[in-house]
């Protein structure tokens, strides 16, 4: 594909007169990769200043480069072709779609698929092998199930979702439309609700139900349980990474990213456009807030409010930890101090 067809096709022909200081340079690209492993024949991108000495470096035939004067020259010096963009990172992405597409099996229902008589099957469907679908299911159209899949009575699966191999999708649960739910994920399982009793736990039955809104997607092995009444939500357009666990009766908006080994408890409630960072933990009943960061490894035991980044454990706002992380640099000169002065009054 020529350099200039890609350029076309994401919808930018009318900037191609900026592309490079050679405008009769249009190079086959026949693939993409990272641009310190490009080779000829591929395109990159650059996301910034930082990476500035790779220009000089790549043997990529083309770059996606920041609005940044001083790269771009160094691109033509080299002769690689470039276009700017404001996010790099982003069109780069857009780009990948052109030479790789997920791969996604055509409508067919395999022989060994175990379909009860009173599910709904829409139009367009792959149903994999071994695949169970159990009473009052329905299943929206161009939806995508590999084998091994099981799916629970009264479950709702909206348009154009997939489910990966081996996930499995407890009753009542709702999938929204375009989702994408990866292998070993497990929805609306028996949340962890218990009593304790004189005699040991007693059991609470958990009769809610998970809701997963539309272009949700989750990760590989992880869990989001169903509530012993109402429901587990999550919000439209949230990206859960693998081994995440989300307790019953949390509560998550929109467009959140939730990264590997998180786990809430249950009852939490995150606002809009939340991240939480790697193996963040957060205790019963939380409530973080709308655009709040959350950074790797904290701790979150009380509210934290809108637009504040935390970090630690217990977690605290990312300026205090600063201020406390020097502190703990210092502690053993101070300890030493300290123990000089108790001699001297000691001595006294």
């Amino acid at each position: 594909m020529k350099f200039s067809e890609i350029i076309e096709k994401l919808g930018l022909g009318a900037v191609t007169n900026s592309l490079t200081s050679n405008k009769d340079h249009n190079p086959d690209i026949k693939g993409v990769a990272a641009v310190s492993e490009a080779v000829t024949g591929t395109l990159s991108y650059i996301e910034g200043a930082k990476f500035a000495a790779m220009v000089g470096k790549t043997l990529a035939s083309a770059l996606i480069l920041p609005h940044d004067e001083t790269l771009q020259t160094q691109a033509s010096e080299r002769g690689i072709v470039w276009i700017a963009a404001s996010e790099p990172r982003l069109m780069f992405a857009q780009t990948i779609k052109l030479f790789y597409q997920a791969w996604r099996p055509q409508a067919s229902i395999h022989p060994s698929a175990v379909i009860d008589p009173t599910a709904k099957i829409g139009n367009n469907v792959y149903i994999g092998a071994h695949v169970v679908i159990q009473p009052n299911v329905e299943i929206g159209d161009e939806v995508c199930i590999h084998p091994n899949v099981v799916i629970y009575p009264d479950v709702k699966i909206g348009n154009n979702t997939v489910l990966h191999a081996n996930c499995t999708i407890h009753e009542r649960s709702q999938i929204g439309a375009n989702c994408v739910i990866h292998s070993g994920v497990v929805i609306g399982a028996e949340g962890f609700g218990y009593v304790p009793t004189a005699t040991g736990w007693f059991k609470m039955e958990q009769s809610g139900c998970t809701i997963l809104e539309d272009n949700v997607e989750v990760g590989c092995n992880s869990a989001i349980d169903r509530p012993a009444v109402g429901e587990t939500r999550i919000g439209r357009s949230t990206i859960i990474d693998n081994l995440v666990q989300i307790g019953h009766g949390c509560k998550v908006g929109f467009g959140c990213a939730i990264a590997g080994q998180t786990g809430m408890a249950g009852g939490v409630e995150v606002g809009n456009r939340v991240i939480l960072a790697g193996q963040t933990g957060v205790a019963n009943e939380v409530k973080i807030g709308d655009g709040a960061v959350v950074a790797a490894k904290a701790g979150i035991h009380g509210d934290v409010p809108a637009g504040e980044t935390v970090c630690g454990n217990p977690a605290m706002p990312y300026k205090q930890f600063l201020k406390v992380s020097a502190i703990l640099k210092r502690l053993p000169d101070m300890y030493q101090t300290l123990r000089q002065l108790q001699n001297q009054i000691t001595q006294k």
